[in-house]
């Protein structure tokens, strides 16, 4: 009986792993127009992930959608150097002027209020794609505290303290997995790029549902 008992549960398990897998379909987005301005400038940063070259494969529950879009922005500069806060969800990736909005040097972030708690699998950042250049100290948390003071979830670290590796930006923007973390909050930090010390963005997705 006991071996029994076993068995189903082993079946049980295998069977629901694959409804599990059956539920997962391809991250997509449309991606901005290819755009590269300007002689290209020598990156000088160690341990670089490899150049994106295609859009990477990933995965999320199928139901997700860009939680982020039209949603409300807020920042450490609230008076941004170039731009508007609502640049970041409007829903243009393009990397024209006009596209983007610019914080001041220095560590800065800006974060996004999903107005309700959800289950978050994936965000796509776009920083500034039409130079080649590399943004340092790069960390994404994820919380239900507006001031991000307690119940903090880090999902990306590219500064010294982290264990992500910095990259190139593109106009292929950069995946981050978020392995369904619930929260509300978004923010996003940088501190200056390696060429200059500003900080961009262009826009943020956050994919996902509404927590049950």
């Amino acid at each position: 009986m006991k071996k029994l008992f076993t068995l189903i549960a082993s079946a049980t398990l295998l069977t629901a792993n694959f409804v599990f897998a059956d539920d997962l379909v391809p991250l997509k987005t449309d991606l901005p127009k290819p755009l590269f301005v300007g002689t290209p400038v020598q990156i000088d940063v160690p341990n670089l992930e490899p150049k994106l070259t295609k859009w990477p494969e990933f995965s999320v529950p199928a139901g997700s959608v860009n939680l982020a879009k039209a949603k409300k922005v807020t920042a450490s500069d609230s008076d941004p150097v170039v731009g508007t806060l609502d640049l970041v969800t409007d829903g243009d990736k393009e990397g024209d002027e006009g596209s983007w909005v610019e914080l001041a040097p220095g560590k800065q972030w800006v974060q996004i209020d999903l107005e309700k708690d959800a289950n978050i699998y994936a965000l796509v950042v776009w920083h500034f794609h039409n130079q080649s250049r590399v943004y340092r100290d790069v960390v994404v948390q994820i919380s239900d505290d507006p001031t991000f003071s307690k119940d903090v979830t880090t999902i990306y670290d590219n500064s010294a303290a982290g264990k992500d590796r910095p990259y190139l930006e593109s106009f292929y923007g950069k995946i981050i997995d978020a392995k369904g973390v619930k929260g509300r909050y978004v923010r996003l930090y940088s501190n200056g790029n390696t060429t200059n010390k500003l900080n961009h963005y262009i826009e943020v997705e956050v994919f996902g549902k509404p927590a049950a």
